[in-house]
């Protein structure tokens, strides 16, 4: 059995992830791969209760530490009850978030320490990502085009426009210090741009989606 593979995709609101997602699962099982999508937080049934909390709400309704621990709390659902089992049959998984959007918003949006973070990862043993696709485009550009009020999950669409730009920036470093698993798109193109981008970059680090 060939090893399974996991996709991540991240940066701000409103850049393109879930439509990107969607499209790179349809494309890979076209392929014949087997493949899931999932997202965080949520993905299984414990850490989809606890989006809830996460994603809705008053902004500053958790503190820094007790949003973290939520996000670990769900993420340790999310491991144990779907990603490390589709990956120990050999199946591709592709998450739209992960990890990184933890270093982003709760570390350098919030202000966390990584190394908080990275405890917490290392606990829930988070499997560190084949590739991660980073979506960047302007924050404003984003949060104009996120539909996250229209479903009640605009907790972060309503943080000021400094925070936006610290997760925006995070996402970059994040990508300037692992080049090798990360691969920088710009998500100001139109879909179909993206996604040719997305399945370059897929089949040029994991051979597939070629």
């Amino acid at each position: 059995m060939s090893a399974g593979k996991l996709i991540t995709l991240e940066g701000g609101e409103g850049v393109g992830k879930s439509t990107l997602a969607h499209a790179i699962v349809a494309h890979l099982r076209n392929e014949g791969r087997a493949v899931i999508a999932t997202r965080e937080p949520g993905g299984a049934p414990g850490a989809d209760e606890i989006r809830a909390l996460l994603v809705r709400g008053d902004e500053l309704r958790w503190s820094r530490e007790s949003e973290a621990l939520l996000f670990a709390a769900a993420r340790a659902d999310h491991v144990h009850a779907t990603i490390a089992p589709a990956l120990a049959r050999g199946e591709w998984v592709v998450c739209d978030r992960f990890t990184d959007s933890t270093r982003a918003y709760q570390g350098a949006g919030r202000g966390l320490a990584s190394e908080k973070l990275d405890a917490l990862d290392a606990f829930i043993a988070a499997p560190v990502p084949d590739l991660t696709l980073i979506l960047d485009l302007d924050p404003s550009i984003g949060l104009a085009r996120s539909g996250g009020a229209g479903r009640g999950e605009d907790r972060y669409e309503r943080m000021d426009s400094a925070f936006h730009a610290r997760v925006r920036a995070a996402f970059l470093d994040i990508a300037t210090r692992a080049p090798q698993r990360c691969a920088v798109l710009d998500a100001n193109q139109t879909k179909d741009a993206v996604l040719g981008a997305a399945l370059d970059a897929i089949a040029s680090r994991l051979g597939g989606a070629s």
